[in-house]
């Protein structure tokens, strides 16, 4: 399997990365089908067969449930956390039924010090701010980046990324804000807003990685991931599913180009 280059991050990534989100809730979903949730036998034989494969790059998130939980007690079993590149998020919280943000000082520690317990781990390749719409005002008005700059300095986070929502909000990352590596933006052959966004973050060094490629569904995948990785800037598309066959077939689908 080729790996990608995530920006300038040194970090090395398969182009099809496995998006954690149903292995840890299914409460407030946004799929056209339900599901239940699997076991912990069934979570560790499907992280073990998506890195078998090559699939290295697993991204969770506080909001996903025990999605965390999940994948550090794999982990620490396993004894298999250097062979992926970790990313999660901070800034949302999912509780009882309601997703709450908080941007602060105080609960963004507190979530790095929660992730870092959960997944059983002493550092986070990649952390995503995980916007709830309001980029702009999170970059500029929350304490956010400065919280994350000062962990990585500490050595709890590798890299600092960007999941927002908006067009603006990745461009004010790109021209006011070095210290984001990775942009983290909805791109599929059906929603082609954030595209102009892949030349400008080539031009700076930063990372791409694609969310909602499929668009739900409503995207095929065989038109959906060669066409999202024939731009070079993107290293991986995050796909989530409970069926280690389907993410092989995505992967074979990605290495077509």
């Amino acid at each position: 399997m080729d790996l990608r280059t995530l920006g300038t991050t040194g970090l090395h990534v398969a182009p099809i990365g496995f998006g954690a989100f149903k292995i840890g809730r299914n409460e407030k979903i946004k799929y056209a089908e339900g599901y239940e949730l699997p076991s912990d036998d069934e979570v560790d034989a499907l992280l073990a067969r998506l890195l078998d494969a090559g699939i290295n790059l697993i991204d969770t998130a506080p909001a996903y449930g025990t999605s965390e939980e999940q994948i550090g007690r794999f982990l620490k079993a396993s004894g298999r956390r250097d062979d992926i590149v970790l990313a999660t998020k901070v800034g949302e919280q999912f509780h009882n039924g309601v997703s709450h943000y908080a941007f602060d000082r105080q609960s963004i520690e507190d979530s790095l010090d929660a992730s870092l317990r959960r997944l059983q781990t002493d550092h986070l390749d990649l952390v995503c701010v995980h916007s709830d719409g309001r980029d702009e005002a999170i970059l500029q008005e929350s304490d956010v980046l400065e919280v994350l700059t000062e962990r990585q300095a500490r050595g709890d986070v590798a890299h600092i990324g960007f999941s927002g929502k908006t067009l603006a909000g990745h461009r004010l990352c790109l021209n006011s804000h070095p210290t984001v590596a990775v942009l983290m933006i909805e791109l599929s052959p059906l929603e082609h807003e954030q595209r102009p966004l892949l030349r400008e973050a080539g031009e700076r060094g930063v990372g791409i990685l694609v969310k909602k490629g499929l668009a739900a569904g409503r995207a095929p995948a065989e038109e959906a991931i060669p066409w999202i990785l024939d731009h070079p800037e993107v290293a991986s598309l995050l796909i989530g599913s409970l069926s280690a066959e389907h993410m092989t077939h995505n992967l074979r689908l990605a290495s077509r180009g």
